[in-house]
């Protein structure tokens, strides 16, 4: 979304908002609903910490030295390599 875009729907999100902020009753469901979707912008199971993400990939390291991991053959597609590795797909 580009700058223009993004103040446009900003501009249109604050009118909207002005136009019922003197119904209390609609603004608490308003604020009901972005809590929501704020918790839901914070719970990214993926999300990790940085010392997470080192530790990741200090152990991903440690499992190549010790010769753990899986290379692709040549003209082989993943969904190949991980049937091959034993995964169902």
């Amino acid at each position: 979304m580009s700058t223009v875009q993004l103040g446009a729907l900003n501009a249109e999100i604050l009118q909207n908002l002005g136009a019922i902020a003197t119904d209390e009753s609609v603004l608490t469901r308003v604020a009901k609903y972005l809590r929501k979707v704020a918790k839901e912008m914070t719970n990214d199971s993926t999300a990790m910490t940085r010392q997470e993400f080192s530790e990741r990939i200090k152990k991903s390291k440690e499992q190549y030295m010790r010769g753990e991991y899986t290379t692709q053959l040549p003209g082989e597609s993943v969904t190949d390599m991980l049937k091959r590795c034993g995964y169902e797909l």
